[in-house]
């Protein structure tokens, strides 16, 4: 019966580190988060909401129905440069935010990712050890019927010698 090739010391130590890593050394890299991060990730969940686009919609169209019907005197008659201007402020101040987020979340994924690797790694390796006990355990398994059944065709040959002497 042939063996499974066992692993490789690299792979045996890799197999070491990773069985002793724990979640809380996992987390270390993840230092408290700055005021701007904070604020970035508030903003894009703000902008990135269903709620956000609703209410800006309903301001939008109250200052334009405001300015064009005019019940109060216009401050931004037609073509609306003053609301230009601050959706341009807006634009000009959310793409970056959101991009921070983005960049952000970015480097979690690609932490979470290395995670998901080594896991699957130790994963692999636990599961080719497994295999190799369960052929080593097969292989003692069968030496030991082989041993019994010898004894046993030993006995019966005996017992067959005495019954016919």
């Amino acid at each position: 019966m042939t063996h499974a090739p066992s692993l490789t010391p690299e792979d045996e130590q890799l197999l070491h580190e990773l069985r002793h890593q724990r979640r809380s050394h996992r987390a270390k890299h993840r230092a408290a988060l700055t005021f701007g991060q904070r604020l970035a990730d508030g903003v894009a969940a703000t902008v990135g909401s269903w709620r956000f686009i609703i209410v800006q919609s309903a301001l939008l169209s109250l200052w334009i129905v405001l300015n064009v019907v005019g019940w109060i005197q216009a401050w931004d008659p037609y073509p609306f440069i003053l609301l230009n201007l601050a959706l341009s402020f807006q634009a000009a101040y959310t793409a970056p935010i959101l991009m921070m987020s983005q960049n952000r979340q970015a480097e979690i994924d690609r932490y979470k990712a290395e995670n998901d690797y080594k896991i699957n790694i130790k994963a692999e390796l636990e599961i080719e050890q497994l295999h190799q006990k369960i052929d080593l355990l097969r292989e003692q398994e069968v030496v030991r019927l082989t041993r019994a059944v010898e004894l046993l065709l030993q006995r019966l040959d005996a017992a067959e010698g005495k019954g016919t002497a």
